[in-house]
């Protein structure tokens, strides 16, 4: 395991954007100073519940020489993104509890992934022998370093050298993955447990997500998080309305399975909230129900911050 980096302090530009302020979609968005890569959001007054968020799919800076070399336009560069759940669950720091987000976008570098899932089609020289190519994920194309975006069209006009890739492993990856993991560390120091919400979002229609799914609850199949912790978030969305499924097809990629260990007073749930419920995905802006969506996501928060020792310890 990779040692803490100490969190980063956010801008004031970062907190505008996570306000809600900041982005608005489109493809400006894309052409932005350099930001951190990660940005740890630490409650004002201390942590005052055993409770971590995460969200690793929701960065918006995109490299200049990233776009130069991608044969795709800007928009469907953005495809694989988890646009603004970040700022959904933004109340986070407020109600009591650390959230830690990627700045950087999923099609640069997927920290939901193991830290060397790489596919050699992609590379001019020859992957190290410790590099794993042969991952279902890395067959589809998505690996550390994506081939393709989420809809299946290949992102590079060339083939990339490896030092590109160990670059954005050091750049990206393990600083998101330090931070997360001191966040977690201090959480089990200071409570002697921890749950980790590992929030995403996922297409509203097509292939990937069938029909009928407004939320998809992943706990790899029961074994990353209680079994409490799920019915209350199952719960939770039914009282508001939503259809709600439990791993399917979503069970829980790596950051869940790999932080989830229940025996070691770590649990991890992965959210995937349907992007048609909070945004205009053709046009990749927020829609009038985003303002709903995040307010509700505040709620849950709120609701596991007040009971996430009696849901995690009785």
């Amino acid at each position: 395991m990779l040692e803490p980096a100490g969190p980063q302090d956010t801008t004031q530009r970062s907190r505008d954007r996570l306000a809600g302020g900041g982005f608005n979609g489109g493809m400006d968005n894309l052409f932005v100073p350099p930001e951190p890569p990660v940005l740890t959001y630490l409650p004002e007054r201390g942590q005052t519940a055993p409770l971590v968020l995460a969200s690793p799919h929701s960065g918006q800076s995109y490299p200049a020489e990233f776009i130069a070399a991608a044969q795709l336009d800007t928009l469907t560069l953005r495809r694989s993104e988890d646009s603004f759940v970040d700022e959904l669950f933004a109340a986070a720091p407020s109600l009591g509890a650390p959230l830690i987000a990627a700045t950087f976008p999923r099609a640069f570098c997927d920290v939901n992934r193991e830290a060397w899932e790489l596919d050699p089609q992609m590379f001019e020289d020859k992957l190290p022998a410790w590099v794993n190519t042969s991952s279902a994920r890395v067959v589809a194309g998505l690996g550390t370093i994506a081939r393709v975006v989420a809809s299946g069209e290949a992102i590079y006009r060339h083939k990339l050298r490896f030092a590109e890739a160990e670059r954005r492993v050091r750049d990206c990856w393990q600083p998101f993955h330090a931070g997360l993991q001191g966040l977690l560390r201090e959480t089990v120091r200071a409570f002697g447990i921890c749950l980790l919400i590992d929030c995403h979002s996922m297409p509203a229609s097509g292939t990937v997500s069938r029909p009928g799914a407004d939320f998809i609850i992943g706990d790899a199949h029961g074994t990353a998080c209680s079994p409490r912790v799920v019915r209350r978030l199952e719960t939770l969305l039914l009282e508001m309305g939503y259809r709600v499924r439990r791993n399917e097809p979503y069970a829980g990629g790596y950051i869940t399975r790999t932080y989830g260990r229940p025996t070691q007073n770590v649990h991890a749930v992965q959210i995937e909230i349907a992007r048609g419920l909070y945004m205009d995905e053709a046009r990749y802006q927020r829609n009038p129900q985003f303002d709903r969506v995040r307010e509700q996501m505040n709620q849950i928060v709120a609701t596991l911050v007040a009971e996430a020792d009696s849901l995690l310890t009785a």
